[in-house]
């Protein structure tokens, strides 16, 4: 089996249901790096016993998060990085298409599509998951934004790759499947629509630099995240244009869900207006 030379970084942090199915499916990657994050769990030992190499990132609130300090302090393998969260997972079609249009490609980046999986089955409509996490060395780096000022969370999440080149879409995609239910699924996005709220808050006093580099879709959301019409146009898109429906309630269930996620961010950002305070 020949190796692909791309480098994988895993971010973590108590990913021990996840991790084992991620790294399962890695056998045709031989530089694979795990950065954790003071895991209390089993993931240290998940990690280690599968060959890949462990480091160890304490945030200091302040820049950079983890995956900026792995491309600023770590020596991978390869010019290709590719980063997978614990939740993502490879499979044969996508290794193919790497084999295929690295070798000769021109771009610095590439846009990756997922395969959502929710409440046990896969979602194959609705509005696409998609993110710039196969990045050539050297390339760029993440997004820098001041939110050790609003955010505990220690890792690039929303933020995308500032790239010096172009970029190009990956047809195949992963699968985003989170083995640890609802539950975390619910908490993380509290987390997420507060990162969001406070985000949309510093962008209106930033700079005409800080609006450049987000693409079209980002513009849009952040100008229009505190209507009130927002979170039922996401709804509508997702679930009817683009056929959410078709997966059946669960298909309905995660529509909804995500239209609850954008009318979260718009009660934060109504709240932190009226007080000042970072939602």
């Amino acid at each position: 089996m020949s190796v692909i030379p791309v480098s994988i970084c895993i971010p973590v942090k108590n990913e021990e249901k996840n991790l084992p199915m991620c790294l399962a499916e890695l056998t045709n990657f031989d530089d694979i790096v795990v950065i954790d994050s003071g895991s209390t769990d089993q993931t240290v030992l998940i990690a280690q016993e599968r060959g890949a190499t462990v480091l160890q990132f304490e945030w200091n609130g302040k820049f950079p998060k983890k995956r900026n300090w792995a491309l600023r302090n770590y020596k991978f393998k390869y010019p290709w990085i590719l980063f997978l969260d614990a939740d993502e997972i490879m499979n044969s079609t996508f290794v193919e298409e790497l084999k295929r249009v690295l070798p000769t490609t021109s771009h610095v980046g590439f846009w990756i599509s997922f395969t959502n999986w929710f409440m046990g089955t896969p979602l194959h409509h609705g509005d696409t998951f998609h993110k710039l996490s196969l990045i050539k060395y050297g390339a760029g780096e993440y997004e820098h934004f001041p939110d050790n000022l609003w955010s505990d969370l220690d890792m690039e999440v929303h933020e995308h790759p500032i790239l010096h080149g172009t970029v190009g879409n990956l047809k195949s995609r992963l699968t985003h499947h989170d083995y640890s239910g609802l539950k975390k699924f619910i908490n993380r996005h509290n987390e997420y629509s507060s990162w969001e709220a406070n985000r949309f808050m510093w962008l209106q006093d930033a700079s005409e630099s800080a609006w450049s580099v987000l693409n079209e879709r980002q513009k849009f959301k952040y100008h229009h995240l505190d209507k009130w019409w927002f979170a039922w146009f996401y709804w509508t898109v997702s679930v009817w244009l683009k056929r959410g429906f078709l997966d059946g309630k669960n298909g309905m269930y995660f529509g909804l869900l995500k239209k609850r996620y954008f009318e979260e961010i718009r009660l934060k950002i109504i709240d932190a207006k009226r007080t000042g305070i970072c939602a």
